[in-house]
């Protein structure tokens, strides 16, 4: 029987990779415009002011339409352009809340072939490469790799479908976090217990080391039956990207298992 905690994860990821039923870029850009209002509003938390929570919930309308692992479409990207070169709207977000944006629209590029990411297991254990043992590094599977110049960049469909492939599990949509939330993501509860505050600094050095320059950091969770238990097990995987957007190392994290 599944866990209940199990159980939230599931359906969690259920809700993120499940397709509204006919939706299209005429459901999604409205529903944008409208979360938009409301955050203009003078109730909201920033006031007239938009800040990173309301923007990354108004670019959801985007991920959430289409249930695809690629997110945006061709008609949906065309739109963020024109608010992306909006400098009105933009001066209109928080400065985190710009960066969510620029972020959101660098990994969602509409296109839907994947580039040639070949990933490997690194040497060593996790243990070693965080300098610290414990909970977070037996729960963890590292893998890296590079695309082959001029084969393309990593976006939303590179990544996930690398991370399929690599690691087996089903993932949900890739999403922009900063190194705050990388940290606080990182210091939660894992199938093998919570993670000590060494394990947790030293992960986050050893997968900012591939994104400091680029600060390219983006979270998906995953769900799969069979892999590396009995039955089902879950978790979340992180995506640091170089600065030229061919380099890529994921850390994937196990947190439920039944």
């Amino acid at each position: 029987m599944m866990s209940q905690s199990m159980k939230s994860l599931v359906g969690g990821l259920v809700l993120l990779t499940t397709p509204a039923a006919f939706a299209t870029s005429t459901t999604s850009i409205p529903a944008f415009e409208a979360s938009v209002t409301t955050a203009r509003g003078t109730t909201s938390p920033g006031g007239a002011t938009i800040i990173r929570a309301e923007i990354r919930t108004a670019l959801n309308a985007f991920l959430n339409d289409t249930g695809g692992p690629t997110g945006v479409d061709s008609a949906e990207r065309t739109y963020l352009t024109t608010r992306l070169n909006d400098t009105p709207f933009q001066q209109s977000l928080t400065g985190t809340a710009a960066k969510y944006f620029a972020d959101f629209y660098e990994l969602n590029d509409a296109n839907t072939v994947a580039a040639p990411l070949y990933l490997s297991p690194v040497a060593g254990t996790a243990a070693s490469l965080y300098g610290a043992t414990g909970p977070l590094a037996n729960s963890s599977r590292i893998q890296e790799g590079y695309i082959a110049n001029g084969a393309g960049v990593a976006n939303q469909a590179t990544l996930g479908y690398a991370f399929s492939s690599y690691f087996g599990p089903q993932s949900s949509i890739f999403e922009p976090i900063t190194v705050k939330e990388l940290i606080e993501r990182l210091s939660g509860t894992t199938v093998a217990g919570t993670p000590s505050v060494d394990e947790v600094e030293g992960a986050t050095a050893f997968i900012t080391a591939i994104s400091r320059n680029s600060n390219r950091l983006y979270v998906t969770g995953w769900s799969c039956r069979g892999c590396g238990a009995p039955g089902w097990t879950g978790g979340y995987v992180i995506a640091a990207v170089s600065t030229d957007r061919r380099f890529v190392r994921m850390v994937s994290v196990m947190t439920a298992s039944d």
